[in-house]
């Protein structure tokens, strides 16, 4: 298996346990580990939305690790995903401040797979 596919399937792994904790039982979930009230609906339905997201994406990449054709644009949306939910973090570190250490762990995870995703793109390119 390539090293591309490995890691599609890494990163797809590794955030359905996100998505589902944002958005299966957010009241619970959300509560327990951020300190938020989910209860009112639009903040549950918010949360479910970005689920819904996250998850449409992990099957896009669960796609791009078994069919080749598929597998670049897979990676260029992971890593596109990836950047994206790091800039929103450091803009939300600018303005509003230091949030929870698991968010900084989101973080940090969020760079390295946006870097690792882009360093593979390269090598397909070539």
């Amino acid at each position: 298996m390539k090293v591309q596919s490995v890691f599609l399937l890494l990163a797809s792994v590794g955030l359905v346990p996100i998505a589902l904790s944002y958005g299966l039982v957010p009241v619970t979930s959300l509560n327990f580990l951020f300190n938020i009230d989910a209860q009112p609906i639009n903040v549950s339905h918010i949360f479910r939305a970005v689920m819904g997201l996250y998850l449409a994406l992990v099957c896009f990449w669960v796609l791009g690790a078994l069919r080749e054709k598929y597998q670049l644009p897979a990676l260029y949306s992971l890593t596109i995903f990836m950047f994206g939910l790091a800039f929103g973090r450091m803009l939300s570190l600018l303005v509003d401040g230091m949030p929870h250490w698991l968010l900084v762990v989101y973080l940090l995870l969020e760079l390295g797979f946006g870097v690792v995703g882009f360093k593979l793109i390269k090598q397909l390119e070539q």
